[in-house]
């Protein structure tokens, strides 16, 4: 009898272990979401409001030590720790696939060398991505159908131009039907004009970094509701493009890349502390995301402004 009740109770302490490791599994890989389900949630997420909710654009994808840029592995784990956009990079293949990688050759970040463009898919998925440090990883570079069919539903993608053009990035959007999830990347406002003309569901990101280029997109014929804009790859000290930005009802974005981020990454910003300050900065001059290599260590550095505008924004509904 005693061995018969050790044997039960040893079954429900090792159920409640399993129990609780279950548990924490899922806690732990529990993705930050947004909540958008069509075009015009989209518009209406990235419509400037005096309360909109701060947040982050992850540059290629949030890259670190173990995950690899570009790669969906990187983006959930960008995404477990943060709310965020995931900017990516499409490249065509020697047979006319689409992967999903920033250089157009392979040596940096693959074992695989060479040019992108010389190599069939079946080539390209034969090899392997490293991380930041150089470190091969186990996981494939994807192509751009399975990142977009990743996306849906969990966040959006920014998706940069590198060789495609804009008729072939919103023939992919329309392709898979990822206005919800995608965004397209317009470095230039005839290539926001042609966006436009092609499919007026679609936002973009714009690059605007002054009031004469804000005033040439007035004239453009692109609602404003269709895009939000790119400042500057550098501190913004002057907040008069981000009001005038925010006046015509769109979000603004800075880059800390290869500012804050670099720094911090080359011992220059000696401290967390000191790093959040920067961080937190950017928000204070205007910006409303903040694009970043470090997109995990953005989000500890503004989780309590995030937490303080989600107690009673309007946008508080999409995150």
């Amino acid at each position: 009898m005693k061995n018969s009740i050790k044997h039960f109770a040893g079954i429900l302490a090792l159920s409640a272990i399993v129990f609780i490791t279950a548990i924490s599994f899922k806690q732990e890989n529990k993705l930050f979401t947004f909540k958008l389900h069509n075009a015009n949630d989209v518009k209406e997420f990235f419509r400037y409001t005096p309360d909109a909710v701060p947040f982050i654009s992850a540059h290629r994808g949030g890259a670190r030590k173990g995950y690899p840029e570009n790669c969906i592995a990187t983006f959930e784990n960008t995404l477990s720790h943060v709310h965020s956009l995931l900017e990516m990079d499409p490249h065509y293949t020697k047979d006319s696939a689409i992967v999903v990688m920033h250089d157009p050759t392979l040596d940096r970040t693959s074992n695989g060398t060479g040019k992108i463009a010389d190599h069939t898919l079946q080539e390209i998925k034969s090899y392997r991505l490293k991380d930041v440090d150089g470190n091969l990883t186990s996981y494939q570079i994807p192509t751009l159908d399975e990142v977009l069919e990743w996306a849906k539903g969990k966040t959006m993608l920014v998706m940069d131009m590198k060789e495609l053009s804009i008729e072939a990035r919103v023939k992919k959007i329309q392709e898979h039907k990822a206005y919800a999830s995608t965004i397209i990347m317009a470095y230039t406002i005839a290539d926001a004009q042609k966006c436009y003309k092609l499919d007026k569901n679609i936002v973009m990101e714009v690059m605007l970094n002054s009031v004469e280029k804000i005033k040439e997109f007035d004239n453009s014929g692109v609602p404003w509701q269709n895009v939000f804009v790119f400042v500057s790859q550098k501190p913004v000290t002057d907040p008069t493009v981000f009001n005038e930005i925010h006046k015509r009802g769109a979000m603004c974005m800075e880059g800390v890349a290869f500012s804050y981020d670099a720094a911090y990454t080359k011992g220059e910003i000696k401290s967390v502390d000191e790093l959040n300050k920067d961080y937190k900065s950017v928000i204070a001059a205007g910006a409303d995301i903040i694009e970043a290599n470090l997109a995990i260590e953005v989000g500890a550095a503004i989780h309590d402004l995030q937490q303080a505008k989600l107690a009673s924004s309007s946008k508080a509904k999409f995150f």
